[in-house]
């Protein structure tokens, strides 16, 4: 933890080579990216060691996804000002997690501000089946209990509005909640799309899982399966960022 520095509501991770070869600005997913510099620590680290400059975005989820994409787009866009991401000439690529996916591309500058968007497991589900009891909650005591944009209302966003080329869907085989399918369909009906979708093995937590056990359990609870499959994951990343 001591490479990590918070600065307001973004965790900075300097590249352990000292000099970057880019910059990655992460939004993780649901209640994991409360803390991210913990529960990615793992994939976030190691994406330092290839020479990324890591700023990763901690909020806590809400109904309106606009307003929360809105509001990361701003920061990252503050953090971009004050010199963090120094060489235009290199890559300023997204990274999403689950929620973080549907965040970037909510962007309102549509990716246009990027070098390409990596979205890992991406999730468009509704309130209802994402978070049943407060959309019960909702509908009993008339607050807002659908997220905004809907699922529908979002891939219609995306159709319309999401200008960014270059992207690089990543799916988990064993992800029983994973919606990258739906996203490429809509992504490669655009002109002019590059979109990809690569499949690893893992499920909806792998990105995640190593940093949470060794932050909870300590490093004897680590899985050399689960992180190969970050190994393998971030190598991916950097082949299709290049």
């Amino acid at each position: 933890m001591g490479r990590w520095r918070q600065q307001g509501d973004i965790w900075l991770l300097e590249p352990s080579l000292g000099s970057a070869m880019g910059t990655i600005e992460f939004i993780g997913g649901s209640y994991l990216a409360a803390k991210p510099q913990l529960s990615y620590r793992r994939m976030l680290e190691a994406l330092g060691e290839q020479g990324w400059r890591l700023a990763a975005w901690s909020y806590v989820p809400g109904f309106d996804h606009q307003a929360q994409a809105n509001q990361a787009w701003r920061k990252f866009r503050q953090l971009k000002a004050t010199g963090y991401h120094r060489d235009p000439q290199q890559p300023l690529m997204r990274l999403g997690h689950s929620l973080g996916c549907k965040l970037h591309l909510l962007a309102p500058d549509g990716g246009r501000g990027c070098s390409g968007l990596a979205a890992l497991s991406f999730n468009n589900f509704s309130a209802e089946r994402s978070v049943p009891l407060l959309a019960e909650m909702g509908q009993q005591f008339g607050f807002r209990s659908e997220f905004s944009p809907s699922p529908a209302e979002t891939l219609e966003q995306v159709a319309q509005h999401y200008g960014q080329a270059r992207n690089l869907l990543v799916r988990f085989s064993k992800d029983s909640i994973d919606q990258s399918m739906g996203l490429l369909e809509v992504l490669q009906s655009r002109p002019n799309d590059q979109s990809t979708l690569k499949t690893l093995a893992g499920d909806h937590l792998t990105p995640a899982s190593a940093g949470l056990r060794q932050n909870l359990l300590g490093s004897w609870a680590d899985d050399p399966k689960r992180q190969a499959v970050i190994n393998e994951l971030c190598q991916l990343i950097r082949g299709w960022s290049s």
